[in-house]
């Protein structure tokens, strides 16, 4: 890392405040900028401030923050404002704890916030609990910013007591609000902001954000692996510019290693978008929601500053964190001290038997998968039947699904699935939103029992099946992480990425995809370790249509 005490650096300076470019040098100063002074002849490169992710789960990345800051400063980011209820629903507050201790190892910021549903949901098993004593504890600490995303949306509607607790305490510590309203609209909206909850990020339509932002939220647009919302809402960026953020909200370890925030700013101005407007959204305005203690390019502001090759391509050359150069020119100058592996899996061994299914009363629910969105579908159709038992039909794209508890022995919960369009063989992770039980489909019982098992073998990973063939990415780190090499990772990701896509499915991030399946709090229908879910009717539902359960 660099130790330099005072240094200068030239560039055409990007001011986001006056929204101005100019020829200049600046001088930083024990970790601040000391001067910006106008200079006549410097060097073709723009200085920004530092790149600023306004909502992501770090765990998401299956990098622990370590090997996360490794990547993500490469691509200019200085801070992320980072929700780890990933690892809180594995390991609880002990997982909180994780984080924020890898995070002080390296130059990185992380803001990180107190998980406000862990679980999401009564209706699946997790691993731990934050409830309203956990959450008032962490309220407390500063390395706690803001109340995390505010998922049970119906029970901030319908003023849930534990709920709105959480919210007071977070209030009574002068602390921000997420939010997390898919969908909301109407009076459920107006009762959700007033209850103090200040931003969204789940946004997919241009109508549904300006209700939004109008009533008085911020906004944030995310185009992360799965989800990717900003052709949809490229267009307010320009016209609520005070009240936008950047986020990638759940980031695969192979879109990281392309880029991060970076990336986002080249779509938007390759969509149109006004220059400092995005670059606003990317730096000042997360800045100033969260009361940061980020630099922006002024005079004694912390030195956290990118420099760029250009403003369309936004590639970057070298990053600043507090005045050390901590990414130059293709090498990162600060090590990855992650060495602890906190996990808790329960190995749960199945056969093929264990996801047998009998036909049922009525037609069959079947999730529908989409490309690029979180949302499913739902679909009733007449079950595909041989041998008296329900089986998958990967001619017409329907696979089985299991989830498998990943905390207590019992058996999978199972259903079926449309669009993740394996003709054959079958995947399973252990990243399964948010509970991160085990989730796997496929073309054969046999083939799904051999991939859920490979994952409680690993505990923790996600896995390829097909016939005898077996591939692996191992996650130690709370069955949904890793300690090694960032584009390590990626490598042996979009290997397994290419495998899956080699047997037939066309989604951009199958496990991805795969992974959201499991979470309960994105409509329509979903599938937890206590089986299908039906996220309007915030029930649970059986398989078959007539069949008496909780429906």
């Amino acid at each position: 890392m660099n130790s330099k005490k005072s240094f200068f650096i030239e560039g055409f300076i990007v001011d986001v405040f006056k929204k101005t470019i100019f020829p200049g040098r600046i001088t930083i100063e024990n970790g601040r900028i000391a001067e910006i002074k106008p200079k006549r002849k410097v060097p073709n490169h723009f200085l920004l401030p530092g790149l600023v992710d306004g909502h992501v789960h770090v765990e998401s990345s299956m990098l622990t923050p370590g090997s996360f800051a490794q990547v993500a400063v490469k691509n200019g980011t200085v801070a992320v404002v980072s929700d780890p209820h990933e690892i809180a629903n594995v390991l609880g507050i002990a997982g909180v704890n994780f984080m924020i201790e890898e995070g002080r190892k390296v130059p990185l910021k992380f803001y990180f916030g107190a998980p406000s549903c862990v679980p999401a949901t009564p209706f699946e098993t997790t691993g731990n609990k934050i409830g309203i004593k956990e959450v008032g504890r962490l309220m407390k600490r500063k390395e706690i910013h803001y109340l995390s995303e505010m998922m049970n949306f119906p029970g901030v509607v319908h003023r849930d007591k534990e709920i709105m607790e959480k919210i007071a305490l977070a209030k009574a510590a002068n602390k921000k609000i997420d939010g997390h309203a898919p969908g909301l609209t109407g009076d459920d909206l107006n009762a959700y902001i007033s209850a103090g909850i200040t931003t969204d990020h789940e946004c997919t339509s241009e109508k549904e954000a300006t209700e939004k932002l109008e009533k008085g939220m911020r906004i944030l647009i995310r185009e992360g692996s799965a989800a990717k919302d900003m052709d949809s809402l490229l267009a307010l960026v320009d016209q609520f510019p005070e009240d936008i953020m950047l986020c990638t909200d759940d980031i695969h370890p192979d879109d990281l290693a392309k880029g991060h925030i970076n990336r986002l700013l080249k779509k938007g101005v390759r969509g149109g978008a006004d220059l400092f407007n995005l670059l606003r959204a990317a730096t000042l305005n997360p800045v100033n929601h969260y009361n940061m203690q980020v630099g922006l390019l002024q005079i004694n502001d912390p030195a956290d500053l990118v420099v760029v090759e250009d403003l369309t391509s936004f590639n970057v050359m070298k990053t600043i964190i507090d005045g050390q150069i901590v990414y130059d020119n293709g090498t990162v100058l600060f090590a990855n001290k992650t060495r602890s592996k906190p996990n808790n899996f329960i190995q749960n061994f199945i056969t093929a038997k264990d996801l047998a299914v009998r036909p049922g009363k009525g037609k069959m629910k079947v999730i529908v998968a989409q490309d690029g969105k979180l949302l499913t579908g739902k679909e009733t159709i007449e079950p595909t039947v041989e041998n008296g038992f329900v089986v998958a039909d990967p001619v017409n794209d329907l696979l089985k699904i299991g989830v498998q508890n990943r905390y207590k022995k019992t058996k999978p919960a199972i259903g079926f699935i449309r669009g993740m369009g394996l003709s054959a063989g079958a995947i399973a992770s252990s990243i399964a939103h948010d509970s991160h039980n085990v989730i796997g489909v496929g073309a054969t019982d046999a083939e799904l029992a051999r991939a859920l098992n490979l994952i409680n073998e690993l505990k923790g990973g996600i896995a390829v099946i097909r016939g005898e063939q077996a591939e692996w990415l191992e996650l130690p780190v709370g069955g949904i992480m890793s300690n090694e090499n960032g584009h390590l990772i990626a490598e042996k990701y979009v290997h397994l990425n290419r495998l899956v896509k080699g047997m037939g499915s066309n989604l951009k991030a199958p496990f991805m995809t795969l992974s959201f399946m499991a979470l309960l709090v994105i409509p329509e229908l979903k599938i937890g370790d206590q089986g299908l879910f039906d996220v309007r009717k915030f029930s649970p539902v059986t398989l078959f249509e007539n069949e008496s359960g909780s429906e």
